[in-house]
């Protein structure tokens, strides 16, 4: 067993299996499975993702349209939203 994302405990079986059952870009994964939406944001499985999908799909890996990325969201406190004056 191969875990290709980290942060949300996914492998390669996993993603092979979702591949086969018709979800077939990283967009589709991410949606089913959270892939690249765990705290490091894709830098640690985007890559292995995308050939998996290259391999699985045989399309060249360039062809792999990657997912939009999200800037992560810091909290701040509501008081720093009330108008002060």
């Amino acid at each position: 067993m191969k875990i290709i994302c980290r942060c949300e405990d996914v492998t390669e079986e996993e993603i092979v299996q979702k591949i086969k059952e018709g979800y077939q870009t990283m967009d589709d994964l991410k949606r089913i499975m959270r892939v690249t939406m765990g705290l490091c944001q894709g830098k640690g499985c985007r890559k292995h993702i995308a050939k998996i999908l290259s391999r699985e799909l045989n399309i060249p890996i360039e062809e792999i349209v990657q997912p939009t990325y999200r800037p992560p969201v810091k909290p701040i406190p509501i008081s720093a939203t009330i108008d002060k004056t």
